[in-house]
């Protein structure tokens, strides 16, 4: 037990680290440390006293301007994605490419050599402290800085309105007073071209434990489903946030057309332990990192994930790739369910140099009884699994009310599905390979340098190792 507490420690240290050189402080009064970003970033001023380094235009060094900075249009700088490094130290292979970024127009502050992603004329840094002056700065700011926010019970933090190039940076602790209600979402995203960042040191705070009950969205009290909501977004960034305590699912995203996630650390190990209303079990469920659908070329890449449920889970969309994860504790890389949804296509995926450790699954694709829908084209690449206790690689035709039956219908066809270099191990208990699949519903199943041992194997399709 406290060598794998140890290894997710070093893993949310490991990304934390890779942060700090290009999203440290780099200026302001009584700084006395580094004041030059590095290549490809710039210092940007919140006030006299907190300055952050953010993606911009080259290297500057910074000087102390005031929280509302005026501003003038320079000329456009085009956007150019870098690939960080997590515990796996992997860089993005994947063929697929999301649509070419457009171009972020920028601004010059007239006491500062600084300039700030966003667009529009009159655009400009805002240091936000107070909840109730977040939606008058999405108005008018395109650099903003969300410092300490404590927002009310029932009130979320709205970025749907966001100007298009915007940033937005969590700095600070982010908390939410409680709310028992299934459809409060905490923070809800979206726009065009828009960055989401966080501050050295920060952490989102979603109060888990004020709703945990060991039931999760099936039962028991009144809680957030979603915490966090990325919908209809356009090119859009998240980047290097520190989130701990979600009530059930972290992530939703749906809509997206480009989207690309980096550099996350969601820590929900609190819920890993009982409480006085789990009976006995963990007290987090249902407590998936992302859940992607309706989405188009969204990446996720160098991300640490501690939960208690899918790692990812992809239930509709195409040309996702998923690199670079660390997942702890949950349910694995999955696709599905798939069946019976407004939209029940998932085209062109693929899972690619990720750890998964102490989870119940490995590489899962499932699909619900007696419905329709497409799944095609999906890899699995150099996947390290290690202390499975259900299924190391799992292709099931048989979910019906979110559990497996048995009996496989073949509604939903599942195509050239490639397994590459997946290796490790599973529990005694545990199968290395179960593949139930409906009657001519499932092709082009193929496994290449995968290795998994220590279970049973259970297979009703004719390539399985």
């Amino acid at each position: 037990m406290k060598e794998t507490a140890a290894i997710a420690a070093l893993a949310i240290a490991a990304g934390v680290a890779a942060q700090q050189s290009a999203y440290g402080q780099c200026g302001g009064v009584n700084w006395t440390g580094p004041t030059t970003c590095v290549s490809g970033y710039t210092c940007v001023y919140s006030n006299d006293y907190y300055s952050q380094c953010v993606p911009g235009a080259a290297a500057t060094t910074a000087k102390t301007t005031t929280t509302k900075a005026t501003s003038t249009k320079t000329s456009s700088t085009k956007t150019t994605k870098t690939t960080k490094t997590s515990k796996t130290s992997t860089t993005k292979t994947s063929s697929t490419k999301a649509p070419t970024s457009t171009t972020l127009s920028t601004k010059t502050t007239t006491k500062a050599t600084t300039t700030t992603p966003g667009g529009g004329s009159g655009g400009s840094g805002c240091l936000v402290t107070a909840y109730a002056s977040i939606s008058s700065a999405v108005k008018s700011c395109t650099l903003i800085t969300l410092s300490n926010i404590s927002a009310p019970p029932s009130s979320s933090i709205d970025l749907q309105k966001l100007q298009p190039s915007a940033t937005v940076v969590f700095a600070g602790l982010t908390t939410f007073g409680v709310t028992a209600n299934n459809d409060f979402d905490p923070i809800v995203i979206s726009g065009s071209n828009i960055l989401i960042t966080g501050a050295d040191g920060h952490t989102i705070d979603g109060g888990g434990p004020n709703y945990w009950d060991g039931q999760g969205s099936n039962g028991g009290g009144d809680k957030p489903d979603h915490f966090i909501v990325v919908k209809k977004t356009s090119n859009a960034r998240i980047t290097n946030l520190n989130i701990k305590n979600w009530p059930v699912h972290c992530f939703s995203m749906t809509g997206n057309q480009g989207l690309t996630v980096s550099g996350l650390n969601l820590d929900n190990s609190d819920g890993d332990a009982a409480n006085s209303k789990s009976g006995g079990k963990a007290a987090a469920h249902n407590s998936d990192g992302f859940d992607i659908s309706s989405s188009d070329y969204v990446t996720l890449e160098n991300i640490n994930v501690h939960n208690q449920d899918d790692c990812v889970a992809v239930t509709s969309g195409t040309h996702i790739t998923v690199t670079g994860m660390y997942c702890y504790g949950g349910h694995g890389l999955s696709i599905g369910s798939i069946g019976g949804k407004s939209n029940n296509t998932v085209d062109t995926v693929t899972f690619e140099n990720s750890q998964i450790i102490n989870s119940e699954n490995g590489c899962r694709i499932k699909t619900n009884s007696g419905t329709t829908g497409t799944v095609k084209n999906i890899i699995y690449k150099s996947i390290t699994l290690s202390g499975i206790s259900d299924y190391g690689i799992d292709v099931q035709q048989d979910y019906l009310n979110g559990g497996p039956t048995g009996d496989p219908t073949n509604g939903v066809t599942i195509s050239n599905v490639q397994f590459i270099d997946v290796t490790g191990t599973v529990k005694s208990s545990a199968y290395n390979y179960y593949i139930l699949c409906g009657s001519g519903s499932c092709s082009g199943i193929a496994f290449s340098g995968t290795s998994i041992t220590g279970g049973k194997t259970s297979c009703n399709y004719g390539s399985c190792p």
